[in-house]
């Protein structure tokens, strides 16, 4: 007993040291959080480093957050804020442009000699100044502007001066002083009855916007006027030497334009560029009123110089909208991973596996955050480089992270002549957020976005909160009010939630992955901009040593042989111009599909010439934007069916050799109504009977074995009968997806049926009409299949030019026999349509069904080709663009774009569509 007391004694000191152990465990690991803390707090270099500029400013429109950017709003009762506020007068502009400023331009410099510029301007940096410099020019008809910009240092960017040159005076705008009152400009800047003269406006407009709500009407910008004179350069710098006798260093662009005071060379660069623009103007003027072509009657000497200014016009009514992405960072990750796959990250493709690129999308997830927090660029935080090494090395220690960094850093080419340490001062204030991003134990990006944001600007942040950033805690809010809540009625509650999760599942299984447009320059090789373009088309010319490489960010190349046709030749703007990954419709830039304005069934049919690699009718789109276009289209067929007579969908098939062994006189096989069967009927007598033809009701069973046999001409009818009538129709394709959606498998059939084999596939259609669609895929839907609708179509759109319409071709009918009975057939269209599986060229068999639009869209096409020709097809094309237009009324979509484009084009010698180069290839072979 004595012995027991004992050990219970030194079990309770035992217990109570440990305890008194671990308390004070407790508050020295308590202790060492709170210094940690507090030092993280205290690291932050925003916390020591001299105020940045634009944190002095009260009124800032663009913030760094994932919200949408909000437009001025002219009037209070308006509910829209993304709509042009000025798109009435721009518009009246482009049908009537006012061009008599440049005659006025031209009388003046008639009378006054010389152009030199005096040492004497304006700098204008305080509210008084502003104010009698509106009112200078208020009373002005035309001035020249051009802006500088600062984008290191900064996520968004923003206009660090603006200078503006009337006909006596020379204005330096100080717009980090005067930002909050830059504002008092817009008046001028939105009168119609003021002329403002920029070069190369595309980026001036936006950005005038972004920062100050300024809106630029009435505009004529010397480089439109370049292409459609069809300049050998289009620059600034050469239309100085040219008209003015001047030279400029535009290295001067990348200088810091923040400095202030301004060195002098940087001022006398800042003048020069806004000086000389109404002199130039004016000589462009009198160049485009002596332009004439084969269109031009005699009395129609302003044709060239109307054009140019519609043009200038047409970039007005750009808007300025964020880059936004489904991902933050997701698209500068993907980027880089294609990069390295194909062997451009000076990296081995082979170690591009998929732990390499989690650890790219990680990091790239942090650079966005840090930069958007820290108002910092991307470029600044971490350079591209620099994520490869780190996602291929994997540091273990800050000073494994800042060696690799450094090193990397090193083979970076500076595209800026602003001083950058390595590591930037970001990774050095916050080495243990890389080191986090490392460990396996996060398995979820979006809990490593939360972590950052509640660590960095939450209560105990380590981050000081600025205008810029704090609108990045709603982004976390978001995340926990957008969570399903109990209503009163819970049903009601219960299916809004699913509709929800139903969308957001829909969105991550066909909204794009990576960015469709990277603005990719390609020039000619006297240096005139071609077109933009993606990476693949850049590297398919340089690896056949066609190209040269001139630009890096973004990368840029210079053919090296001479072009045929030039864009402004062929009066097609809209491929010099560069374009935003957002819907066209509302501007979503979250997440995005792409849309075909004209239906596959159609386009797939055209000349090669008239559809190969054109992205003017591809665009991008929303869920819910794609789905009003959709629908819209859908409906639209329709019309065109009862216009033309020809029918959306062959709804009557018939084995034509068991039809005709049957009795070769007494069956009509086009023109009977008792011939064939609907494939839907077919589909769904065929499949109940393999699936559970057994188990059937006898006469059940009997009336499917008649829809059956009625496609076999009468004949008895084996399972090999039963899952050949699954096929009719069907392209390979269709077949693989149907096996894989409906989860049955051809047993009965010996090997893969070949679509080309009369004896196998010896079909005839009958053509109908129909009302309502539903899918072919199985007899159970009967509406059209959406889904499958939009994968195929983003499929297809992974290659161009695209060789399927198979997107189109998802659905059929659900038969109405009556819907064509009252309609107007074209002239020489039969109001029958039989078709031959064996005639079906067999290029088209693999990619092409026989049960969609297809046949529909092939005899519209054919009909349009022999009564109008290729004018016909390109106005078909203007229909479709307008039933775009009036089905969304897009307010972002890219300039240039045209319902009235022509679709002209004209083929190099390494062009795979030059005609003569693919009669070469078919005489070779």
């Amino acid at each position: 007993m004595a012995i027991d007391k004992d050990n219970l004694k030194a079990t309770l000191a035992t217990a109570v040291a440990y305890l008194l152990a671990l308390a004070i465990s407790i508050v020295f690991i308590k202790q060492f959080f709170t210094n940690h803390k507090r030092k993280k707090k205290s690291s932050c270099y925003l916390n020591t480093e001299v105020s940045k500029p634009q944190y002095a400013f009260k009124r800032i429109l663009a913030e760094n957050s994932y919200s949408q950017f909000k437009h001025l709003k002219l009037q209070t009762l308006e509910e829209l804020s993304n709509l042009h506020p000025y798109k009435e007068e721009i518009s009246k502009l482009l049908k009537n442009p006012n061009v008599g400023f440049l005659e006025f331009l031209d009388e003046y410099y008639n009378v006054k000699d010389g152009l030199e510029m005096g040492d004497s301007y304006v700098w204008i940096e305080n509210e008084a100044q502003l104010r009698e410099l509106v009112e200078v020019l208020s009373k002005e008809s035309v001035f020249g502007v051009d802006t500088e910009q600062h984008s290191f240092r900064s996520f968004l960017g923003f206009t660090a001066l603006i200078q503006i040159s009337t006909l006596r005076e020379d204005y330096l705008l100080d717009t980090i002083n005067l930002h909050d009152m830059i504002g008092l400009l817009r008046p001028v800047f939105a009168n119609p009855e003021i002329c403002k003269v920029f070069h190369g406006a595309d980026n001036d407009v936006l950005w005038l916007q972004r920062d100050f709500h300024i809106y630029v009407v009435n505009l004529f910008d010397t480089a439109k006027a370049c292409d459609v004179l069809s300049k050998p350069q289009r620059s600034l710098a050469y239309l100085l030497e040219t008209y003015c006798d001047v030279s400029t260093n535009k290295l001067l662009q990348k200088e810091d334009w923040r400095r202030r005071p301004l060195p002098a060379e940087m001022i006398q660069y800042a003048r020069i560029d806004a000086h000389y623009l109404l002199y130039i103007s004016r000589c462009l003027y009198l160049e485009l009123k002596l332009q004439k072509n084969e269109n031009s009657s005699p009395g129609d000497k302003f044709h060239f110089l109307l054009e140019a200014s519609r043009r200038s016009n047409a970039t007005c009514m750009q808007l300025f909208a964020k880059d936004l992405e489904a991902s933050p960072g997701e698209n500068a990750a993907s980027s880089i991973i294609s990069r390295c796959l194909n062997d451009q990250g000076n990296i081995s493709p082979s170690l591009c596996d998929s732990k390499f690129q989690e650890r790219v999308r990680r990091l790239c997830l942090w650079r966005d955050i840090m930069a958007r927090l820290h108002d910092e660029s991307l470029r600044f935080v971490l350079s591209e480089n620099a994520i490869i090494a780190l996602g291929t090395k994997v540091p273990t220690t800050e000073i494994d992270i800042c060696s690799i960094i450094s090193t990397a850093d090193v083979d970076v080419e500076s595209m800026t002549l602003v001083s950058h340490q390595s590591p930037s001062p970001v990774v050095s204030c916050h080495l243990e957020d890389l080191l986090c991003l490392f460990q396996d134990s996060i398995t979820n990006r979006d809990h490593i976005f939360e972590l950052f944001i509640q660590q960095h600007l939450g209560p105990a942040g380590t981050c000081p909160l600025s205008a810029y950033n704090y609108a990045l805690l709603s982004k976390i809010k978001l995340r926990i009010t957008n969570r399903p809540t109990s209503h009163r009625n819970g049903f009601r509650a219960s299916k809004q939630s699913t509709k929800r999760a139903s969308r957001e599942s829909f969105v991550r299984k066909f909204s794009c992955k990576s960015p469709v447009y990277h603005n990719c320059k390609i020039y000619a090789n006297d240096g005139r901009l071609l077109c933009y373009s993606d990476r693949r088309k850049l590297e398919w010319y340089l690896n056949r040593n066609l190209a040269k490489l001139v630009e890096e960010d973004p990368p840029s190349i210079m053919l090296l042989f001479e072009p045929k046709g030039r864009p402004e030749d062929e009066d097609n703007e809209f491929y010099i111009q560069s374009k935003k990954n957002i819907c066209v419709g509302c501007g979503e830039g979250n997440h995005y599909l792409r849309y075909r304005v004209i239906p596959s069934c159609y386009r797939i049919h055209f000349p090669e010439h008239l559809k190969s690699h054109r992205s003017h009718d591809i665009v991008l789109l929303c869920v819910d934007c794609h789905e009003i276009a959709h629908a819209a289209a859908e409906k639209y067929k329709k019309q065109i069916a009862a216009e033309f007579g020809i029918p959306l969908f062959i709804s009557n098939v018939v084995d034509f050799d068991m039809a005709h062994n049957k009795t070769t006189s007494s069956l009509p096989v086009s023109t009977s109504e008792e011939i064939g069967v609907s494939p839907l009927h077919l589909r769904t007598a065929a499949m109940a009977l393999l699936r559970h033809g057994p188990q059937m009701p006898s006469q059940r069973r009997e009336e499917l074995m008649q829809v059956v046999m009625k496609y076999y001409g009468g004949r008895e009818i084996s399972d090999v009968d039963l899952e050949r009538a699954l096929l009719v129709g069907m392209s390979p394709h269709e077949r693989k997806k149907f096996e894989k959606k409906r989860g049955y498998s051809f047993k009965h059939l010996p090997g893969c049926i070949d679509l080309n084999d009369e004896n196998e596939n010896n079909i005839g259609f009958k053509g109908e009409t129909v009302d309502a669609l539903s899918t072919i895929m199985s007899g159970t839907d009967e509406k059209l299949n959406y889904e499958d609708n939009l994968m195929v179509e983003d499929k297809e759109e992974s290659t161009e030019p695209p060789c399927s319409n198979s997107g189109d071709d998802i659905a059929a009918l659900n038969a109405d026999d009556n819907d064509m009975s009252d309609t107007k057939i074209a002239p020489g269209i039969s109001k029958e349509l039989t078709v031959h599986a064996g005639d079906i060229q067999p290029n088209h068999d693999t990619k092409f069904s026989l049960l969609g639009h297809g046949p529909h869209g092939k005899q519209v096409v054919e009909y349009l080709l022999k009564e109008y020709g290729e004018d016909g097809v390109r106005e078909f094309c203007q229909r479709w663009r307008q039933v775009l237009v009036e089905a969304l009324h897009p307010r972002f979509l890219p300039a240039g774009w045209d319902v009235m484009h022509s679709g002209k084009r004209d083929f190099g010698e390494f062009s795979v569509y030059n005609p003569s180069k693919k009669a070469s290839d078919v005489a070779a072979s």
